[in-house]
């Protein structure tokens, strides 16, 4: 064989081992190293986005029908004790809720955002609700809304606002259920912010913050004056919420780890505490009204391109 042929097979063979050592694992081979359990929900599709109901029996989650994040999308509540399942929303298009507080205590109802014409807004719709039932909260022409979530006292919610067919510019909105006040920008659309969710007390709004080239999480007064940063250190700390009783944001965090996982700090900010340990992917948490249950979707690898999540448990005994 001529020298050259001999580099030109080696650099065939060199590429073949490369592309072989890529290959995707199998997602039942990433394991899990904590004691949470996979709900047992038997919907196809992907499973996202749990939200724990106000007494912790239920959970509303959104389910993907063509695989992670691939519309169309329906939103379903989940019955832990029993395994019952109640379709709520489900008319062809993207109609996703948000972890945290999407279910609200005073008013039993739950806000989510729909990709029907013309462009993504806010939806209403009680939680013994069905298809059908869902009332149009907002209504504007050059802006979509989603990303909604409630504040304690259930007149109010909180949003992410683009401008139609925007990626970027994220405005956290807020925005009054009765309609006597005007839509109130509590972010500068040049620093895209995402995903909020309120405390429980109702005094803070938490968002993630797109800065320096990651995600963070801060939070604010529900006025949008006091803005500080909570997570600090490398890596995109995304799908935010609150613990029970305010003092601390669950989130999710790929921070030295190939995929994230679900971690908690406290909201004057420190280090963080890793709650889920998994090789694979976990995100968008949910914890119950009385601390002692996690909820968040998972997948064996990334999740991109996946047939998508499924929802798991873990019980928190600390």
């Amino acid at each position: 064989m001529a020298k050259g042929s001999l580099i030109f097979s080696f650099i065939i063979s060199g590429f073949f081992l490369l592309c072989t050592s890529c290959e995707k694992k199998d997602p039942e081979s990433y394991q899990r190293h904590d004691t949470a359990n996979k709900l047992n929900i038997p919907l196809s599709g992907s499973l996202q986005n749990p939200a724990f109901s106000p007494d912790g029996d239920a959970i509303v989650f959104t389910r993907f029908r063509n695989g992670y994040n691939r519309e169309p999308a329906d939103v379903f509540i989940y019955f832990l004790d029993t395994g019952e399942i109640d379709t709520l929303v489900m008319d062809g298009s993207a109609n996703v809720n948000l972890p945290g507080s999407c279910w609200n205590t005073q008013n039993e109802s739950i806000i989510f955002s729909s990709s029907r014409d013309p462009h993504d807004e806010i939806y209403l719709i009680d939680d013994n609700g069905s298809p059908g039932d869902e009332i149009k909260i907002t209504e504007r022409s050059d802006y979509m809304a989603y990303e909604p979530t409630f504040s304690p006292d259930g007149q109010w919610i909180v949003f992410e606002s683009h401008p139609v067919d925007v990626e970027k510019k994220g405005v956290i909105m807020k925005y009054k259920l009765d309609k006597s006040s005007n839509y109130q920008a509590l972010t500068d659309e040049d620093d895209d912010c995402r995903q909020p969710n309120w405390s429980p007390s109702g005094d803070y709004i938490l968002f993630q913050n797109y800065k320096n080239k990651q995600w963070d999480i801060w939070i604010m007064k529900t006025d949008g004056s006091n803005k500080r940063k909570v997570t600090s250190g490398k890596g995109d700390k995304t799908d935010a919420c609150f613990s029970n009783d305010g003092k601390f944001i669950i989130y999710s965090c790929d921070f030295n780890l190939e995929f994230a996982n679900i971690y908690i700090v406290p909201i004057e900010g420190g280090n963080p505490i890793r709650l889920s340990n998994y090789e694979g992917y976990d995100g968008a948490p949910s914890i119950s009204s009385d601390g002692t249950k996690l909820v968040f979707e998972s997948y064996g690898g990334d999740p991109d391109d996946s047939d998508g999540t499924s929802l798991w448990m873990l019980l928190l005994t600390n």
